[in-house]
């Protein structure tokens, strides 16, 4: 069993979703939060965890967190000599996932809401890991600037599962399959 296998199994899904959807934990597919909010399909999220390869210790910036549930999912993988910070731009979503991240009792693990028109957290920057979970339009250059250098961010943009790696000024970027997100805003 793989690391990711392993947080799936530490973190279960159905403690990220509203009381009304909790039954619903085992289902392949996105399930609405509210709030145009959605917690992504657990085969999206593990293809994302498998390619942002998330090692012990590692600093992860979450962004578009949502419910909590990648957030936990990434405090498993970096453990307790890590740090996970999930951003979420829906206030009431935001509060609610840092209530579920709470419970998780991972204290190196917390979820903010995100500032508007600031995409990521430049101020605490870098991270080593960067999640993305919702669609952006192009590969947004204001987190590949938040990476460490060897940095590595995984993001949709235009649909197309998008890996970028940084190495000094320079950004190694390749493509892995079409997949479905709401968009960044």
């Amino acid at each position: 069993m793989d690391a990711v296998q392993r947080a799936f199994e530490a973190v279960p899904r159905a403690d990220f979703l509203p009381e009304r959807e909790r039954s619903r934990a085992g289902y392949d597919g996105p399930i609405q939060l509210g709030h145009g909010s959605t917690n992504s399909q657990p085969r999206t999220v593990a293809a994302m965890l498998g390619l942002l390869d998330v090692r012990r210790g590692d600093r992860v910036l979450d962004v578009g967190a949502g419910s909590g549930w990648t957030t936990a999912l990434l405090g498993h993988l970096t453990g307790p000599t890590g740090s996970v910070l999930g951003l979420e731009l829906e206030p009431a979503i935001a509060k609610w996932g840092a209530e579920n991240v709470e419970r998780a009792e991972m204290p190196w693990v917390g979820l903010e809401p995100a500032q508007k028109r600031v995409l990521g957290d430049p101020k605490r920057a870098p991270y080593d890991r960067i999640l993305v979970s919702a669609d952006a339009a192009g590969l947004p250059q204001e987190l590949v600037e938040q990476l460490a250098e060897g940095g590595r961010m995984v993001v949709p943009v235009r649909g197309v599962m998008t890996v970028a790696v940084r190495r000094g000024a320079d950004v190694d970027v390749t493509h892995h399959g079409h997949y479905s997100f709401v968009p960044l805003r």
